[in-house]
């Protein structure tokens, strides 16, 4: 190998290694790549920033924006009502579900989908008594597979239809990965479907309650303010300053019969006035004994419930935040994705009670509420949060903290006749594009700026919906990969998977790479994957003397099966806590579902695309 090999293959090493790590978001990793590519002369800085302008950046992009269109308009929200008569079964839930996810997965962006989709699951699964578990895997799963089946489903199908034009050929078109996508897609949905949940382990299975989730009723309080009380005459923030080595946080108070919430910190506290408090065990006996405070409720709840027998205790149950709620105020829960900016943070850092107006209750983490104080929690993807506040601003603030509400939206079907105008205009770009009037990227784009003339998308919205790092990605991950090529790098890895064959036959090859393609998506970003496997997929079919369009599909269903963890695709992410997974589980149904789309996918590949 040259030293500019050398160079480029641990430069491309180091990007790897970064997306593994995670310390750092994938689009700053891949910039910095970019960076070093520059800075040893293995990428000429006229190209440096060409990859935004390649052909597959602009319909990842279009794609993002006419996927916000479609829920805008109410087309997701229609199909959603659907699955309400299909919950009674495991089987009919998952499959309803993950039919629909599938479908809507060929056509917009499947993260959107999911997002979409994921409040319905829950709402559906708590009315039919399902566990979470059971439902959030195997639909995180189907809107996966639903990208296999169009140009547009998914990034990796973009970019290996630039890399075949690229290449000399015409680039694929919207339907010519459906053979293959769709067979795969049904395979896999069935698996799901009948098997795929039953190898959770039963304790997942299990149905969790959001009391489960979140614990939160052995953890608030209500503290009576006595006549001697020190806490009277103080802000309930000073009273929360005073005594931080006992781990309480005030989340309101009562006064009056009147509730007061996230504006409590400004209050001063007065004589009777009852303060809601959040804190464990211990801190709770040391803020009420530090504050001369009295528990409220205890004895008078054990006799409510000895005259009211069972129908009083099942009110109390059904009362059992009390002081959570009231008026104006509610309670959301909201898991953080994958592109929430306060991931990284202390919870503590944020100030929610004074930027917001919000109280942040709870913190639950893979199914596990935190024991510790809420405000020592750093953030994570997949983190579901429990915030208290008025229930008009709450959807704003969540949106703003980057994280997607787990309550069954209010469905809407947008302003009269939005959901056949946004159809007809996105069936009229993918018409053009089919049939070879205009190419992708102008259809799709003309589809945009129709959406927003007709205010289906409003301009503000706009740049909302398009996911930047992954924009940001392909334009620094491209020109790496047209540096493999230019230095010879892909050859000499082709080379070295080759030789691995030892003169096996051409399936032999396609299978492994089909294999490496789809592990590798499993610790990185799909696209990433994708940008590093399709040059390789060119020179080992040019190596073997045979076409390249079986193994750029290969790469293209590996790229796109990320199943095995949690970090290798967003969809999986964002089920993690909601669905109170373990990193195993994804192992327990993922592999066996990678298992059967290489088994069914090489022979699929082989019919419609042979050697």
């Amino acid at each position: 190998m040259t030293y500019e090999q050398w160079t480029i293959v641990a430069i491309l090493a180091a990007v790897m290694g970064g997306f593994v790590w995670g310390r750092w978001r994938y689009d700053v990793v891949a910039l910095a790549g970019l960076v070093v590519a520059i800075g040893f002369g293995l990428v000429p800085a006229s190209d440096a920033f060409a990859g935004f302008g390649h052909p597959a950046t602009i319909p990842v992009a279009a794609v993002l924006v006419i996927s916000r269109g479609l829920a805008n308009a109410g087309v997701v929200d229609y199909l959603a009502r659907l699955v309400g008569p299909a919950t009674r079964h495991p089987i009919l839930h998952i499959g309803a579900l993950g039919g629909i996810a599938a479908a809507l997965s060929a056509i917009m962006n499947n993260v959107a989908a999911l997002a979409l989709l994921m409040p319905v699951a829950l709402q559906s699964a708590a009315k039919a008594k399902h566990s979470p578990a059971v439902i959030l895997m195997p639909l995180s799963f189907a809107s996966i597979l639903g990208g296999l089946i169009t140009l547009i489903g998914t990034p990796p199908n973009v970019i290996i239809a630039s890399y075949r034009a690229a290449a000399g050929e015409e680039p694929f078109s919207m339907f010519d990965f459906a053979p293959v996508g769709l067979a795969v897609a049904v395979v896999g949905l069935l698996f799901l479907t009948f098997v795929g949940w039953r190898l959770l382990p039963a304790s997942r299975r299990a149905r969790m309650s959001a009391a489960e989730l979140f614990d939160i009723e052995n953890y608030v309080a209500e503290a009576r303010v006595t006549e001697n009380s020190a806490a009277i005459g103080k802000t309930v923030s000073e009273i929360e300053q005073a005594v931080t080595d006992s781990e309480v946080m005030i989340v309101g108070l009562v006064r009056d019969h009147r509730h007061i919430y996230a504006s409590a910190g400004r209050e001063t506290v007065a004589p009777d006035d009852v303060l809601i408090v959040e804190a464990g065990p211990e801190g709770l006996d040391k803020f009420v004994t530090a504050m001369g405070l009295s528990i409220e409720g205890a004895d008078k709840d054990e006799v409510d419930k000895d005259e009211a027998g069972e129908d009083g205790a099942q009110e109390d149950a059904e009362a059992e935040e009390p002081s959570l709620r009231g008026g104006d105020v509610t309670l959301v829960e909201a898991v953080l994705g994958p592109r929430a900016r306060i991931i990284g943070r202390l919870a503590g850092d944020l100030n929610l009670r004074t930027r917001y107006g919000v109280n942040l209750l709870a913190v639950s983490r893979q199914g596990r509420p935190f024991r510790e104080r809420v405000r020592h929690v750093r953030f994570q993807a997949g983190d579901v949060l429990l915030l208290q506040g008025d229930a008009e601003r709450l959807p704003q603030v969540t949106a703003s903290l980057g994280a997607l509400p787990l309550a069954e939206r209010n469905l809407q079907f947008g302003k009269r006749g939005q959901v056949w105008q946004c159809t007809g205009i996105f069936a009229a770009a993918i018409a053009a594009a089919t049939l070879g009037f205009l190419p992708i990227a102008v259809s799709l784009t003309i589809a945009v700026v129709l959406l927003v003339l007709l205010d289906i998308v409003p301009a503000r919205e706009l740049y909302d919906g398009v996911d930047w790092p992954v924009i940001v990605l392909l334009g620094a991950m491209i020109p790496i990969g047209f540096a493999m090529q230019s230095t010879g790098a892909t050859g000499v890895i082709a080379d070295g998977l080759l030789a691995l064959t030892a003169g096996a036959p051409p399936v032999v090859v396609l299978t492994l790479l089909l294999v490496l393609t789809m592990t590798l998506s499993d610790v990185m970003n799909n696209a990433a994957t994708t940008v590093v496997g399709a040059p390789i997929a060119i020179t080992i079919a040019s190596r073997l003397g045979v076409s390249a369009d079986p193994f750029l599909m290969a790469v293209a269903v590996g790229a796109s099966c990320a199943f095995l963890t949690p970090i290798g695709h967003q969809n999986n992410t964002l089920v993690l806590g909601p669905g109170g997974y373990r990193f195993s589980d994804f192992w327990r149904m993922g592999l066996p579902l990678e298992i059967l789309i290489v088994v069914v996918s090489v022979p699929m590949i082989l019919l419609v695309w042979p050697l």
